[in-house]
């Protein structure tokens, strides 16, 4: 009987059967399938974060980029906008290393690297073509450093160099800058620019230089330089930030007295930029003749006789009249009658020039332009906060002494000239609370940094759900049955056979025995195969019945 029921399940040569065979192959099958889903959402679950490699790239860059990505071996992807190329974020710092030591990304500007490749018997005119194409390459190479530029374009315009002077012409250049969003250029910037285009290009004076940004805006117009009120922009900087640096003195000195945040100063100050020369010759009045210096002094004396005879040698240097004098201010003359011999009468005069020395003054004053004309300043003081015994502030205006001293101190720390017109004004007042700034509620679903950790938790989540799902429903119970020992085919039978024997001992044994602790045990047993082999426990009470009626 234990032989024919082993015969249903093992085939003749001892080994399982193909409904065996079958149902062993689509356990392991079905194990195999839960541990490649668990794989599958566990590689989901732990997907890279990928940053930003390079943006705003050239086609031809990206292409050769993606081209080297593959080489490499880095897996990358695009944004939605297709406008970056995102790599894990582990790698980024990596692959950039490696795609700057090939060279990449080049950028759309082609420097001296053009004449590298130069072929031999080119013509001139090439020659002076690949020249200029390159040097304008580097100059928007250098001007795309600036940071507030983006992108930059440089048109030379170099003229044919002639052997005759009058027909030689200065290059000129234009440069078209894209600036970045929200960035402007000052006017110190828009200079630099200028110089830094002529000093690159041979006899390329400075005003041949043009500078546009993108919106059409002549950045290097010095004709609108000049403001409404004649200033121009460093002008206009200067005065700015002359009555902020006085401003911010008054509001440091007196912010010890009073608190932090509790002064405000403003200042306005009338600049003059123009400049002024001033040459002045002055000469001082005629002193007392001992008290100045003799620049020179002449005497000339004469005597005439009355009845004498002419004597002397007579010629033309005898009869020259006595010579002019020149600017006399003491002239002395002596005229007196003497008794000569033979008594004859003599007249004789004597006179006598002094020239003085003339004082002069020389002065020339040169005043620089930048100079303060007018200074006024309006200062505004918080009242005094005041702590009682029980720690509760309060304010209290300032008393006379308190805001006379600050007066003081603001008109110290500004300069204060009266004699030039200058005014400060201390006011005292209560200051009025800000309000507090209310910033829009934004819904958690719109906050990017929420929705960022929302996905990523959320995948998480999944994964651990799903992962445990599959173990608990479809893992766990085929790992049970392919453990369980009724799945071995051997011991499938020995099973069913120690089943027929419990049968067999439970229908044999007296009701006194049916409460041993072996009868619990067969019973279990019984139950357990006539629920796994319904036939093979209708084919024992079979041959029971069939036995019982021989």
């Amino acid at each position: 009987m234990a032989a024919g029921n082993e015969a249903v399940l093992m085939s003749g040569n001892g080994l399982p059967s193909a409904a065996q065979l079958g149902s062993k192959l689509m356990l392991l099958a079905g194990v195999a399938a839960v541990v490649a889903v668990m794989v599958v959402f566990w590689l989901w679950s732990q997907q890279p974060d990928y940053r930003i490699l390079f943006s705003n790239y050239s086609d031809k860059d990206g292409g050769a980029i993606v081209a080297a990505l593959e080489k490499m071996n880095v897996p990358y992807k695009f944004s939605e906008s297709g406008s970056a190329i995102l790599v894990p974020a582990e790698q980024v710092h990596t692959a950039r290393l490696k795609l700057a030591s090939e060279g990449l990304p080049k950028g759309a500007n082609i420097g001296f690297e053009l004449l590298e490749n130069q072929k031999f018997g080119v013509s001139q005119f090439v020659e002076q073509v690949n020249f200029q194409r390159a040097l304008e390459g580097e100059l928007e190479r250098s001007i795309q450093a600036i940071a507030a530029v983006d992108v930059a374009r440089i048109h030379l315009a170099i003229p044919k160099p002639s052997v005759f002077v009058r027909d030689q012409q200065n290059p000129t250049a234009s440069v078209l800058l894209n600036l970045r969003p929200g960035r402007t250029l000052d006017q110190q910037q828009v200079a630099a620019v200028v110089h830094l285009v002529a000093s690159s290009v041979p006899n390329l004076p400075a005003a041949n230089v043009t500078v546009v940004d993108q919106n059409g805006n002549l950045l290097s117009d010095t004709s609108k330089k000049q403001g409404a009120n004649g200033l121009d922009q460093t002008q206009i900087k200067y005065v700015e930030d002359m009555q902020a640096s006085i401003a911010r003195r008054v509001e440091s000195i007196i912010t010890p007295l009073v608190g932090a945040k509790n002064v405000r100063a403003e200042a306005s100050a009338e600049i003059d930029f123009s400049t002024t020369e001033q040459a002045a010759e002055t000469y001082k009045p005629n002193f007392k003749p001992e008290e100045s210096a003799v620049r020179s002094m002449q005497s000339n004396e004469s005597s005439n006789g009355a009845g004498a005879d002419a004597s002397g040698v007579p010629g033309a240097l005898s009869n020259q009249p006595p010579p002019n004098s020149t600017a006399p201010i003491d002239t002395t003359a002596d005229a007196a009658a003497t008794a000569s011999a033979g008594g004859a009468t003599v007249a004789t005069q004597k006179n006598t020039t002094t020239n003085y020395e003339v004082d002069k003054t020389v002065s020339y004053v040169q005043q620089p332009k930048g100079g303060i004309k007018r200074l006024h300043v309006a200062v505004v003081v918080n009242n005094m906060p005041v702590t009682d015994a029980k720690g509760k502030v309060t304010y209290r205006p300032l008393t006379a002494a308190e805001k006379q001293q600050i007066n003081d101190l603001a008109m110290q720390a500004m300069g204060f000239n009266k004699e030039r017109g200058d005014s400060i004004t201390v006011v005292n007042s209560s200051f009025a609370g800000e309000p507090a700034e209310v910033l829009p509620e934004v819904p958690v679903w719109q906050n990017p940094v929420a929705v960022e950790y929302g996905k990523d938790g959320l995948r998480f989540l999944v994964g651990i759900v799903v992962l445990f799902l599959v173990y608990t429903r479809m893992l766990k119970p085929l790992l049970a049955k392919l453990s369980s020992p009724m799945s071995n085919p051997k011991m499938l039978g020995q099973a069913q056979q120690s089943g027929e024997d419990a049968i067999v001992n439970i229908s044999g044994q007296p009701q006194a025995a049916l409460s041993a602790p072996g009868y619990e045990q067969n019973l279990g047993m019984v139950k357990q195969l006539a629920k796994d082999n319904p036939r093979m426990v209708a084919s024992v009470v079979s041959n029971w019945t069939n036995g019982s009626e021989k």
